[in-house]
């Protein structure tokens, strides 16, 4: 088949509390943006305790009684998703706070609400996200293992993944589930060095040699607009594309999620989230929604759509001298290549020189920087000695692409 890559939006009350208007509005335009996929909450949680009507989507905490009117009025914002060319990313259980179902609901009650949406929404292109936001390490792991095998079984037409809390890793929890597909994490909204440093030098970057292979997505880096734990300093555009080409390089390339904080909550003015009252004012979705970060989505994707970037892995030995250590982790450069030294791609968070050990690609070659900002490309600078060094065109993050394929070699 075609390789896909997992370019999400979040939008985790997008589908609970978009007008249907608002709705395709929104779909339109990712879609225009080059975004790939749609993360949304499936039922009432702790940011979204009912719906316009009053109405949840089961009532009661034991023995629950599912309520088909308020999955009803999502049915067609659902549909919608695949309408406009996305595929949808229902989480089906949130795992975080009180009234949360992943929280709330006994294991009976919990496989029952699960089975009851895959078999509603299970006929879309959909990828299923079980639990959401949750701790599903230790002991507590065994009670995903279980709901998972009975709403999946051994054989699943959809894939299906975990999202887990911040900085959670749970791929040893689930190696062996066979519903278990993908590698879903969170790397989260801290600024820290803690932080930073679980990214590039903690499981994202080294786990992913373990057998089964599988595929790895941050599926929640930080937010846009969303304020930083440590600095309490809303993160920008810089820090969503830092977020996004590290998360897409550290692992063999699959994907990544963006988010924005007027987004995910769906704020129809200027508001703090429900529940999140240390997150900070998120701004409508409608003006969220052509911020700088997502507009760098759309330039992301023209980047990895020109390169067979299913072939890549991380590859820090192209480095000569890497700047990121564990004490000053935000300076670290991010490599990969293809196995077969046809092509490599390098991302920079600061400007400054690069070395290359170009001898561990095929040479010649050609390198050029491409601006993550703006979708543009430098001219192209030939390579041919073992060492190479080159310099950004600014102090700004950038992304260097040396390729040795014949088409890239010749400028086309």
């Amino acid at each position: 088949g075609t390789p896909f890559l997992w370019l999400a939006d979040t939008a985790w009350n997008g589908v609970l509390k978009a007008k249907p208007d608002d709705w395709d509005r929104y779909l339109r335009r990712r879609r225009e943006q080059g975004f790939t996929a749609i993360q949304f909450v499936s039922t009432h949680w702790r940011a979204f305790h009912h719906d316009e009507n009053g109405e949840t989507a089961y009532t009661g905490t034991e023995r629950i009684r599912i309520n088909p009117r308020f999955f009803q009025r999502l049915d067609p914002k659902v549909a919608a998703i695949n309408q406009h060319g996305l595929l949808a990313a229902p989480v089906i259980l949130w795992a975080l706070g009180d009234i949360s179902p992943g929280v709330a609901l006994s294991d009976e009650d919990a496989i029952k609400l699960a089975r009851y949406i895959v078999a509603r929404w299970g006929a879309y292109q959909v990828i299923w996200i079980l639990g959401g936001d949750g701790n599903y390490r230790g002991e507590r792991a065994e009670r995903w293992r279980r709901i998972g095998r009975a709403v999946f079984g051994d054989r699943h037409d959809r894939l299906v993944t975990m999202h887990p809390g911040g900085r959670s890793w749970v791929a040893d929890e689930f190696r062996d589930e066979e519903w278990f597909d993908f590698i879903g994490y969170q790397s989260g909204h801290g600024d820290g060095a803690d932080h930073l440093r679980w990214l590039v030098f903690g499981p994202p970057a080294q786990e992913w040699r373990e057998d089964p292979p599988r595929p790895i997505v941050n599926l929640e880096p930080n937010y846009e607009a969303h304020l930083a734990y440590q600095s309490r300093r809303p993160f920008t555009a810089f820090h969503v594309r830092r977020a996004l080409y590290w998360s897409l390089l550290v692992s063999p390339t699959a994907g990544v999620t963006y988010g924005h904080h007027g987004i995910w909550f769906w704020a129809e003015k200027p508001e703090v989230p429900t529940d999140h009252p240390q997150s900070g004012m998120a701004p409508p979705w409608w003006k969220a929604m052509e911020d700088e970060g997502a507009i760098c989505v759309g330039h992301l994707r023209t980047l990895f759509n020109s390169i067979p970037w299913w072939l890549l892995r991380p590859a820090q030995e192209l480095l000569l001298e890497q700047p990121g250590t564990p004490q000053t982790p935000h300076r670290f450069i991010a490599a990969a290549k293809a196995e077969d030294g046809s092509f490599a791609l390098i991302y920079t968070p600061e400007g400054g020189e690069i070395a290359i050990q170009a001898d561990q690609l095929k040479l010649p070659a050609v390198a050029r920087w491409f601006n993550p900002r703006t979708g543009e490309w430098s001219e192209a600078e030939r390579v041919s000695e073992p060492i190479h060094r080159l310099r950004t065109p600014d102090g700004n993050d950038w992304v260097l692409v040396i390729d040795n394929r014949p088409s890239r070699r010749e400028g086309k």
